[in-house]
């Protein structure tokens, strides 16, 4: 168990420093880590699968950001990370400050409602949930192709739902958990060297043959 909830924080410690890389019009605060660039980047569809360079139980994530075109800034980010070593997968999202903490987040696609996601934090950049999400709800994103939602409850009761897209969901997931594995798997044991063959015993000594000629006759 405690394993389990170090691999988690590490990839929640994972997730706050790829959101810090995705969002520039949210600096960190002060004390807070500088954003982590990532190593390798792969589009899927509206997906971008990126790894880091950095020792974490998921090096990898998938993410999508939505941002106001007249201004840039960040309305919605989701990243989803994967935990090989305990099949987990951990999700964050990110949406505007202004929201109603009590109330919390729902996503929801055109067959599944999630339950009430809690924030578990926010800074000057937004408000988070950040969760161990089951395979149920990757599932169901998985094989949904219409697009999905977040909804939000600002200040005042209103409900909010911001739209985000699943094309390329399936294929980003696929490719962001075999980088994962990749990274996370431990080299294999180096083969022992060949045995050395031991050297062939020396031939005994050849012991001459009987002289089989006739002595003379005196």
């Amino acid at each position: 168990m405690t394993s389990i909830r170090a691999s988690i924080a590490g990839a929640l410690a994972l997730s706050f420093l790829a959101f810090g890389a995705a969002a520039q019009d949210a600096p960190p605060a002060n004390g807070a880590p500088a954003p982590v660039t990532p190593s390798e980047t792969k589009a899927f569809g509206d997906w971008t699968v990126r790894c880091f360079p950095v020792n974490s139980p998921s090096p990898c994530d998938m993410f999508q950001v939505l941002a106001n075109k007249q201004t840039n800034q960040r309305i919605l980010s989701i990243s989803i990370a994967y935990l090989p070593s305990g099949d987990k997968h951990v999700m964050q999202i990110a949406v505007p400050l202004g929201v109603l903490i009590q109330k919390g987040a729902v996503l929801m696609t055109d067959n599944s409602t999630s339950p009430m996601l809690h924030y578990r934090r926010c800074d000057r950049g937004g408000c988070y949930v950040e969760m161990l999400v089951d395979a149920n709800l990757i599932g169901t994103l998985t094989s949904t192709t219409g697009p999905a939602k977040i909804r939000i409850v600002v200040e005042g009761g209103k409900q909010f739902d911001i739209p985000f897209s699943l094309n390329g969901f399936a294929d980003a997931h696929g490719a962001m958990a075999d980088l994962a594995r990749k990274k996370t798997a431990k080299p294999t044991d180096a083969a022992p060297p060949p045995a050395t063959p031991e050297p062939a015993a020396p031939a005994p000594d050849a012991t001459p043959a009987p002289d089989a000629t006739p002595a003379p006759t005196p």
